[in-house]
């Protein structure tokens, strides 16, 4: 698992960012393993990271299990979580993995890939 930095930021923050990571992998360096998603405007973060999707990456830390289940244990409509969940694994936040289910056929199953969400925000 890793940390996700979820932040915003201009294009101009994320090429310095990549830059830093350049020169440290030059020096010979091995960079943080940290993920970090930038937004532009802070809107559309809190728009992807709504409190519905965070309470869903809480249920599927504490709990990962089928979409289903997921939207069972919230008391939500299984429609409306798995377009959450698409969101969230689209953004890194989630990942969706294939079990076997004994005696028959798979089951798709909700894991996060991250062990904490850190979120950064500045309004101009």
């Amino acid at each position: 698992m890793r940390n996700v930095i979820v932040k915003t930021g201009t294009t101009e923050d994320y090429f310095a960012c990549v830059r830093d990571i350049a020169k440290q992998i030059d020096r010979g360096e091995v960079p943080k393993p940290d993920f970090t998603l930038t937004f532009e405007d802070p809107g559309d973060m809190f728009a992807v990271l709504s409190p519905a999707r965070l309470e869903l990456f809480r249920a599927a830390k504490s709990d990962p299990s089928s979409i289903t289940a997921i939207a069972h244990r919230l008391h939500r409509d299984r429609s409306t979580v798995k377009k959450d969940v698409d969101i969230l694994v689209a953004a890194g936040l989630l990942n969706i993995e294939e079990v076997p289910l004994p005696g028959h056929g798979r089951q798709k199953f909700v894991r996060v890939s991250a062990d904490r969400i850190q979120l950064q925000a500045v309004v101009v």
